[in-house]
């Protein structure tokens, strides 16, 4: 990994001081000196878009060219504001663009939700006609690559990219840390609720963690995974695949949903007070945390998720949840509302198990879920 301390000493050294976007596990050491070393000159958004347009601003109230950090998975939330906002042909706006390259020629062959944005990340670039440096774990070709770029930027008044392979701007290994501001984990919560739903409940968990201990639950329960659906990749979208699923079987269908995935499409909740789905529960698994790529800080624990929830057609309990009783109450309580429901549970961060990798073979799960659905 490069040394990061040098990697901001250099940015600086060019002007660029002001970081924006949605952290990456692949930029985990990036983000992270970030998170401990620029205070407000780093915002952490809800999506990649949010972000683009953020430095948008930020350059239009003080022509300092900002950088703007993302997973490749997030290229296509920024595809919008880079096309028709920051374009050449728009308002012209300068910017880094730092993109960890998940899915590099196929260097992940059990996830192949990376597969093809891996295969695409340049050509998106390409096409959107944004020159860039592909990064090597060297401090001279990264300044080198920092010194083109900035001068691109400011003669160009255009973004400029910055693909960070696996291992350049990462630490191998994320530590599992573990807090105790709430007292359930986010497993043991499942578990919870796998407990108090009906046995023909159908699920739609979120990309990250939940999914994870979703699919090692059911085997340590020895339990079928025909019920279930695992939003591996397209991070925000599980609750929506849920209310598509809710609105077509009369089945009770739960989207167990992370509080950064969720505020991500946040706009997705908003779709409960046009339709009728009472057989539609969506748990936010709270954490306050992007906890899948590295533990940075969401906005999870400093919003009224009830409020909101609410204001969208919701049923709620009127508050969050915070222990497992309070969930078995809640899950009892909303059983019988006739109408879509809403939880936010808080828990803490971490795992509460040491769990590998999720291995499975997409398509045959899939079909498997759609079998089920349809008898």
């Amino acid at each position: 990994m490069l040394d990061q301390k040098n990697v901001f000493q250099t940015l600086a050294d060019h002007g660029v001081t002001y970081f924006t976007g949605v952290p990456d596990s692949y930029l985990n050491g990036f983000c992270n000196y970030a998170l401990a070393h620029c205070g407000e000159r780093n915002v952490i958004t809800a999506n990649e878009g949010n972000a683009i347009a953020l430095a948008a601003g930020h350059y239009f109230a003080s022509r300092e060219i900002p950088l703007v950090y993302m997973q490749n998975s997030g290229q296509g939330n920024a595809v919008n504001p880079l096309a028709s906002l920051v374009d050449r042909n728009v308002y012209a706006v300068p910017m880094l663009l730092l993109i960890g390259w998940r899915g590099q020629g196929n260097s992940e062959p059990n996830h192949p939700q990376h597969k093809l944005q891996g295969e695409i990340t340049p050509e998106l670039l390409d096409i959107l006609h944004i020159p860039y440096t592909v990064l090597s774990d060297s401090d001279a070709a990264f300044e080198s690559a920092i010194e083109t770029a900035v001068q691109y930027c400011t003669e160009n008044r255009q973004p400029y990219g910055l693909i960070a392979p696996k291992g350049v701007m990462a630490d191998p290994d994320k530590p599992n840390n573990v807090d105790d501001t709430y007292p359930m984990s986010r497993e043991e919560a499942i578990e919870v609720i796998l407990d108090h739903m009906p046995p023909d409940t159908v699920y739609s968990a979120t990309t990250g963690r939940a999914t994870r201990e979703l699919f090692f639950l059911r085997e340590k329960r020895n339990e079928t995974k025909a019920h279930d659906f695992l939003n591996v990749g397209s991070m925000g979208h599980a609750s929506s695949v849920a209310l598509g699923i809710a609105l077509s079987t009369d089945r009770p269908v739960v989207a167990l949903d992370g509080d950064s995935a969720a505020i991500m499409h946040m706009g997705a909740m908003t779709m409960l007070s046009k339709v009728n789905a009472p057989n539609f529960l969506h748990v936010v698994l709270n954490n306050g945390a992007h906890e899948s790529v590295g533990g940075q800080p969401s906005a999870g624990h400093l919003l009224d998720w009830t409020i909101i929830a609410e204001a969208c057609g919701y049923a709620t309990v009127g508050h969050p949840v915070t222990t497992k009783a309070d969930l078995i109450e809640a899950l009892e309580q909303l059983r019988g509302s006739k109408k879509a429901a809403f939880i936010d549970c808080r828990i803490h961060k971490g795992l509460a198990r040491k769990l590998p990798p999720i291995v499975f073979d997409h398509r045959e799960a899939i079909d498997s879920f759609i079998n089920d659905l349809n008898g």
